[in-house]
Parts: C-alpha cells; sequence; structure tokens
C-alpha cells in the first residue's frame, strides 16, 4: 500500500498562484505538478478564502486572540508558581 505524499505550504501556494493566474487549466497545473485536479482546485479555493480573509482583517483579529490567551496563559502560570512556592515553605515548616 502507498504513502499519503505531504506537500510543503510553499508548493501548495505555488499550485495555487499559478491556478489564480488563469494563465493554465487545472488539467495542465495537474499534470505539470503531478497532482490530482480536484487537488489544485481545492488548493484554489484555500488560497482564495485566505486572501479574502487577510483583507477583512479575520487574520488580525485570530492573532489578537492568541496573543491575549498567551498573556493570559503566563499570569496564569505566574499565579501558580506563587502558590506552590508558597505551600512548600509552609510544609517544609513543619
Amino acid at each position: 500500500m502507498s504513502k499519503r505524499r505531504r506537500f510543503s505550504a510553499e508548493f501548495k501556494a505555488n499550485v495555487a498562484l499559478d491556478a489564480l493566474s488563469g494563465e493554465m487549466t487545472l488539467s495542465e497545473l495537474a499534470s505539470k505538478y503531478k497532482v490530482h485536479p480536484n487537488q489544485v482546485s481545492t488548493w484554489k479555493k484555500q488560497a482564495r478564502e485566505l486572501i479574502v480573509a487577510g483583507f477583512s482583517g479575520k487574520v488580525q483579529g485570530r492573532k489578537n486572540q492568541e496573543e491575549s490567551d498567551l498573556k493570559e496563559l503566563h499570569a496564569k502560570i505566574g499565579q501558580l508558581t506563587i502558590e506552590n512556592d508558597f505551600l512548600q515553605k509552609a510544609f517544609a515548616r513543619k
């Protein structure tokens, strides 16, 4: 049984950009890059959606959410570290 092929993000982007340019048909691109035409159209659709999301600010919103989540997690780690130190000192005295 054959293993699944894995493609890099750069390869997918190149195929999607070629598909978006419209210079070649999906079948020609599939032959050129040795992938199935359905895969080319899937990558083309994903690229179009990500481009639209990039201009609409959805990507930036996701980054801001990740940054706030990260800050919250760091604060929680700090709090737990302080509590842990306090408890270690309290039990060390006994």
